[in-house]
């Protein structure tokens, strides 16, 4: 595993080398279908994904926790340059709270039959939340790689 990460208060940074080309990854981040089997947690049942792919588009995606809850995600597209960098904003709503608004920068960096995801999350208001979401993204990293690796081509 090739993961590094930066500790920042209010700033998030993970790379992940994934043994897929450029344009497999990407098209596994931004296509709703692609998206909804790899980024939910193996804990969470996916209910619906969303994704409209272009500056000022949104993206929503919901799922069901263990217990019952029901986790909402979603955001708009600020920059989107194919295959190359998206950058959005992310919130979260779980049992009626929500969270403040981040900011997600995503670059996919063409290493041949490889790509280098880099992840950088920032505007985190405490240092629990940046924690929570470096485990919440370690582990879609992780299965991100997996969905590459073993669907091929993207449907």
């Amino acid at each position: 595993m090739n993961l590094a990460a930066k500790s920042v208060t209010d700033e998030l940074f993970l790379t992940r080398d994934i043994a897929a080309p450029r344009e497999r990854v990407f098209a596994a981040w931004t296509d709703a279908r692609q998206a909804s089997r790899w980024w939910a947690p193996h804990d969470c049942t996916p209910l619906s994904c969303e994704m409209d792919v272009r500056p000022g588009g949104a993206w929503r995606r919901r799922m069901r926790a263990r217990d019952g809850t029901v986790v909402t995600k979603w955001g708009v597209y600020r920059e989107v340059t194919a295959p190359e960098r998206l950058v959005f904003t992310y919130r979260t709503e779980s049992a009626g709270v929500s969270d403040a608004e981040t900011l997600v920068t995503v670059t996919f960096a063409d290493l041949g039959n490889r790509t280098r995801l880099t992840l950088r999350h920032t505007a985190f208001e405490t240092d629990a939340a940046r924690l929570d979401h470096q485990g919440g993204w370690t582990g879609a990293l992780e299965r991100l790689a997996t969905f590459v690796a073993t669907e091929g081509a993207a449907p």
